[in-house]
C-alpha cells in the first residue's frame, strides 16, 4: 500500500465495496507517455455532491464539491479537500454498500484532459492550481484556490475563469442541463432521506391527483400550445438506476418488446420504429385500430409486444409474430401522447398527456390497442412482483415531467434482481486486507432428489462486524466433508472450510447461471425462522425455449456458411470441460457462459470470420492472468477448423468457418478473435483495410467522436464507403471493403497516406506515430494493422479484458450517442441486437469499391 492512498484505503472494505484498490504506483512523473485525467463524480452520499479529481503523481488528488461546479465565473463552489483517490477511480460507478464510508451511488458525471498552467505540483503545494479542463462537459480555464477558513479540511473554491466556455448561472445550468453519466446510461435521482419527525416541508406544493380518465369531460392541458404535426418524433428513452428515487413518481411495466410511435395526420397512419423505419405494412391491425380512434392528428408513444402462455411479453414470440406476419398476436401498449388534434403537448405534465390518452383510448374496442396502465404500490414491492413474474422490471416517470425527444432522468428504469435464502455449505480464507473469512460457499436442495447442490458464492455486503461475528458461527460448524453433492473442485476447493449445513444467508443476486451458480451476489443477513432442508430454489420457472430471448437477427440474413445452428445445438455440439470456471472474476462470469455468447452471436459473428484467417487470443486462466495470442492452430485440437502453412498463405494461418470451430476455440481457452484483411480466396490481395483510433486513455470520449467523423469526412471525400465498430476497448475502428486488386504493400501504403493527411492537417488532434509518448493528448490512428498477417479484433467478438467487453458494428449516425469504444458487453450486445430493426453493417458485403489512381495522386502518392 503507497502512503499517499493510506487513508483511501484505510476507509473502505474492499470485499464489501466494488469500489477499485489502492494499489497504483505512485510516484514523480517522468517524461509524460499520456495526458493528465480529471473527472467528477456525482455521489448520493449523505448528501449529494459532486467529486472533483485531478490526477497529479500517479494518484487523483480529490475535492468534493457540494453545490457542484457552475461555468458561471462568478459563481464560486467550495470544495472540500479529501483523500487521494487510485487512479482507476476514474471511471469507477456503481453502488457503495450501506453501513460503508461513503455509502450510496456514484456515476462519473464528466472526464476527459486537464493542462496545468505553470508546474502543476508547485501551485497545488501553494494551493492556487490553474488549469484547463477538455471533457465532455466543462472546457475552458478553471482555478481551485486554497482558503485560510477553518475546519477539519482544507477549504478551496471551484471557480471559472472567464473565457468562451462561461455562461451566467441565470442562462445555463450545466447540472441542471447534463444530469447523466459520460459513460454509461445511468443516472442518479436523489434517495429518500430521513428527516426528524418535527420537521415540515417549506412550501412544497401538493402532489397533482391523476386526472379522472373515464369521464366525459375535457382533461385539464397545462401548456399545452397550437402547433404543425412534425414530420418526424424520437421517443424520450428512460435512464438505468439501481434504486428507486424519492418524490412522486409513477410505475408501469418495463416491456420486452419493440418500442413504436405512431403518427395520425387525418386519414394517414404510420407506426415507426425508434430509429425512424416504417413498419405499417408489418403492424396493419394496429394501423387500423388508430384510426378508427377517430383524431385529427397526433403522435403517440408505446412499445408492442406479444405475451407468452404466462401473460408475460415475450420478444422470441414477437419476433417470431413479426415473421410469420401475424400481426393479430401483437399488442400495441400505449403510454404516452406529445401531439393531439393540432396540440403539442411535451410541455404539458406527465399525468395529465397520460389522462387524454387514456380518455382517447375509451372508444378503442380492439385488442390490438391497450392503455399502458400504472401499477398501484411502492417501487419495491411492485418490482419484487415484476421479479417474480419473470418481467425485465420497472420503467418509472416522474409525475409533473414533460416529454423531451433524448434519454431523460425524469424516466427510468429498474431492472430485477432475485433475492432469496442459500444453505451456507462452506467458506474460503480471507485475502489482502481482509478479516475474518472471504466468501461464502452457498447451497440449494435439488427439489427431486434432494441433494444438497453447489450455487455459487457471496463475498460482498460484509461489514467488519459482521465478518467476526459471523466468523465464530462458522467455526463451529467445520467438518472435514463437504455437504454439497457436487462441491466445487480445483482451485475454487482450495482452502476452503466445509461446514454442517445449518446455517442459511438471504443473498440477492442478478441471475442464476445455467449449471445452477448465482452472479453478482451481495450478502443480506443470516436467516433463522427456516429449516436448511427446506431450502431449494425460489427462481421463477424457466421460460421456455420458444420464449427464451434471443440475440436477434440480421435483417439481412448471414450468409449459409454462417450457421443454421441455434445457441442450445451449438453448446452441445462440443463439449465444454470445467465450464464452471471463472474467466472474470468482477462479474463472474464462466467459461461456459462465453460458450454460450459465442453461440448465440454466432449469425452475426460467422460472416465475419468466413474464409478469413483468424488469430486467438487465449485466457486458460482468465482474464486477469497470462494471455497467449496465437495465429496459427499448432497443437491445438479445434474441430472444424482449416489451416494452411506458409506456402500458402505466405504464413501459417487458421480459419473458423462454422460454429462448431468456434465452440472449438472456446474450449481451447479462447476469449478474443482476431482477423487478416484477406481471405483464402486470395491471400495476397486484401479486400478491406483497418484505421483502428487508439486514444491517450485520458482524452474525453468526444475527442473520439469527432476524429471518428473527421476519418469518415476524409474517406468520404475520396470516394470511399466505410463501416464502423467499437473496438471493445478505447477506440473506434474505421473499416473500409476494397476489391482485391492492390497487393498488402500497396493498401498498407495508402493507409499511411490517409493517416498522415490527417495528422499534417490536425497535429492537434492527430499523430501518425507509435507510442504512448507521441499521442499526449492526441489520437494515433493505426495504419499498422493492415500488412500481411496484421489482425484486428473481429466484430462480434468478446474481448479479454474486464468486464469482457465486445467490438460492436454501428451506424454512423450512432457514434455522437455512444459514450464508450467498450460500451457493450457479452450481455448487453445480445440486448442491443435484439431491439435492431436493421444490421448496422448490412450493404458492407455488397459494398464495390477500389482505391484509385485519382484518390492516390489527392494523398500525394504516386
Amino acid at each position: 500500500m503507497t502512503k499517499a492512498l493510506e487513508e483511501y484505503n484505510r476507509k473502505r472494505d474492499f470485499d464489501a465495496t466494488s469500489e477499485p484498490s489502492g494499489t497504483a504506483r505512485v510516484g514523480k512523473r517522468g517524461k509524460a507517455t499520456k495526458a493528465l485525467q480529471f473527472c467528477i463524480q456525482k455521489h448520493d452520499a449523505s448528501h449529494l455532491h459532486y467529486d472533483f479529481r485531478l490526477e497529479l503523481d500517479g494518484t487523483l488528488k480529490s475535492w468534493a464539491v457540494p453545490k457542484g461546479p457552475s461555468l458561471d465565473p462568478q459563481a464560486r463552489r467550495l470544495a472540500v479537500h479529501v483523500e487521494d483517490h487510485p487512479l482507476d477511480y476514474a471511471s469507477f460507478e456503481g453502488n457503495i454498500p450501506d453501513g460503508h464510508y461513503g455509502a450510496g451511488d456514484v456515476i462519473v458525471w464528466d472526464r476527459g484532459i486537464w493542462i496545468p498552467e505553470g508546474d502543476p505540483r508547485q501551485a497545488y503545494e501553494k494551493g492556487k492550481l490553474k488549469f484547463v479542463l477538455q471533457g465532455e462537459k466543462l472546457s475552458g480555464t478553471w482555478n481551485l484556490v486554497k482558503t485560510h477558513m477553518p475546519g477539519k479540511r482544507e477549504q478551496w473554491f471551484l471557480i471559472k475563469s472567464k473565457d468562451d466556455a462561461a455562461r451566467p448561472l441565470a442562462e445555463y445550468d450545466v447540472l441542471v442541463a447534463e444530469p447523466d453519466s459520460v459513460i454509461s446510461e445511468r443516472t442518479l435521482v436523489p434517495r429518500k432521506r430521513a428527516t426528524k419527525a418535527a420537521a415540515k416541508p417549506v412550501n412544497k406544493p401538493a402532489a397533482k391527483p391523476t386526472p379522472k380518465r373515464a369521464k366525459g369531460k375535457g382533461i385539464q392541458l397545462e401548456g399545452a400550445k397550437a402547433a404543425d404535426l412534425p414530420a418526424t418524433l424520437k421517443p424520450e428513452l428512460a435512464t438505468l438506476v439501481d434504486s428507486a428515487p424519492e418524490g412522486d413518481w409513477c410505475y408501469e411495466i418495463k416491456f420486452d418488446g419493440y418500442r413504436i410511435v405512431a403518427r395520425i395526420d387525418g386519414d394517414q397512419v404510420s407506426l415507426f420504429t425508434r430509429n425512424g423505419h416504417d413498419w405499417t405494412a408489418k403492424m396493419p391491425r394496429q394501423a387500423k385500430a388508430l384510426a378508427d380512434l377517430g383524431l385529427q392528428s397526433a403522435w403517440l408513444d408505446g412499445e408492442v409486444v406479444v405475451a407468452n402462455e404466462e401473460g408475460v411479453p415475450d420478444f422470441q414470440a414477437l419476433q417470431n409474430a413479426f415473421e410469420d406476419e401475424r400481426s393479430d398476436k401483437i399488442v400495441f401498449y400505449l403510454f404516452d401522447l406529445p401531439y393531439l388534434n393540432g396540440m403539442d403537448l411535451r410541455a404539458v405534465p406527465l399525468e395529465q398527456r397520460r389522462g387524454a390518452l387514456a380518455k382517447v383510448l375509451e372508444t378503442n374496442t380492439e385488442d390490438a390497442l391497450k392503455f399502458s396502465d400504472d401499477l398501484a404500490g411502492s417501487a419495491e414491492s411492485l418490482l419484487d412482483s415484476a421479479c417474480q413474474m419473470n418481467m425485465e422490471g420497472l420503467i418509472g416517470k416522474r409525475v409533473g415531467s414533460p416529454y423531451v425527444s433524448r434519454r431523460s432522468s425524469d424516466w427510468i428504469k429498474l431492472k430485477c434482481k432475485r433475492r432469496q435464502e442459500f444453505v451456507i455449505a462452506g467458506y474460503t480464507e480471507p485475502k489482502g486486507s481482509r478479516s475474518g473469512f472471504g466468501a461464502l460457499l452457498l447451497g440449494l436442495h435439488d427439489a427431486d432428489s434432494g441433494e444438497l447442490r453447489f450455487a455459487g458464492k457471496v463475498g460482498t455486503g460484509f461489514s467488519e462486524s459482521t465478518l467476526r461475528t459471523l466468523l465464530a458461527q462458522l467455526q463451529a460448524l467445520e467438518t472435514d466433508r463437504p455437504a454439497l453433492a457436487n462441491p466445487p473442485k480445483g482451485a475454487q476447493a482450495r482452502g476452503v472450510h466445509w461446514l454442517k449445513p445449518t446455517l442459511l444467508a438471504e443473498v440477492a443476486y442478478a441471475e442464476m447461471t445455467r449449471d445452477g451458480a448465482v452472479r453478482h451476489a451481495v450478502f443480506h443477513g443470516l436467516r433463522t425462522d427456516k429449516l436448511a432442508k427446506e431450502i431449494t430454489s425460489e427462481m421463477p420457472a424457466a421460460k421456455s425455449s420458444t420464449s427464451a430471448k434471443p440475440a436477434g437477427k440480421p435483417a439481412k440474413k448471414p450468409r449459409k456458411a454462417a450457421t443454421k445452428a441455434d445457441d442450445a445445438d451449438l453448446v452441445g455440439q462440443v463439449r465444454i470441460t470445467h465450464p464452471e470456471r471463472v474467466i472474470n472474476a468482477s462479474s463472474g462470469t464462466t467459461k461456459m457462459q462465453l460458450a454460450e455468447y459465442y453461440g448465440r452471436i454466432s449469425p452475426w459473428l460467422l460472416p465475419h470470420l468466413k474464409q478469413r484467417p483468424v488469430a486467438l487470443v487465449r485466457a486458460p486462466d482468465g482474464v486477469g492472468g497470462e494471455l497467449f495470442f496465437q495465429k496459427h492452430a499448432g497443437h491445438l485440437a479445434i474441430p472444424h477448423i482449416l489451416t494452411f502453412d506458409k506456402e500458402q498463405a505466405g504464413q501459417a494461418a487458421m480459419v473458423i468457418n462454422d460454429g462448431q470451430a468456434l465452440l472449438g476455440a472456446v474450449q481451447m481457452g479462447t476469449v478474443e478473435l482476431h482477423t487478416w484483411n484477406a481471405t483464402t480466396k486470395d491471400f495476397q490481395h486484401p479486400d478491406r483495410f483497418v484505421l483502428d483510433l487508439d486514444p491517450d486513455p485520458a482524452l474525453p470520449w468526444k475527442s473520439m467522436v469527432e476524429a471518428t467523423q473527421l476519418t469518415q469526412t476524409l474517406l468520404d471525400e475520396l470516394g470511399l464507403a466505410s463501416f464502423l465498430k467499437t473496438s471493445g476497448g478505447k477506440g473506434m475502428h474505421v473499416v473500409v471493403p476494397i476489391t482485391r486488386k492492390l497487393g498488402w504493400d500497396e493498401v498498407k501504403a495508402f493507409s499511411r497516406a490517409v493517416v498522415e493527411h490527417m495528422a499534417k492537417l490536425m497535429p492537434e488532434r492527430f499523430t501518425a506515430v507509435s507510442g504512448p509518448k507521441n499521442r499526449v493528448g492526441r489520437i494515433f490512428i493505426d495504419y499498422l494493422r493492415n500488412g500481411l498477417g496484421a489482425t484486428t479484433a473481429c466484430a462480434y467478438a468478446a474481448r479479454a479484458r474486464d468486464g469482457l467487453p465486445v467490438s460492436v458494428p454501428v451506424t454512423r449516425e450512432e457514434v455522437a450517442q455512444i459514450k464508450g469504444g467498450d460500451q457493450w458487453d457479452i450481455d448487453s450486445v445480445l440486448e442491443r441486437l435484439a431491439e435492431l430493426e436493421e444490421d448496422p453493417w448490412a450493404d458492407f458485403f455488397s459494398t464495390r469499391q477500389s482505391i484509385t489512381v485519382a484518390m492516390r495522386k489527392k494523398l500525394g502518392l504516386k
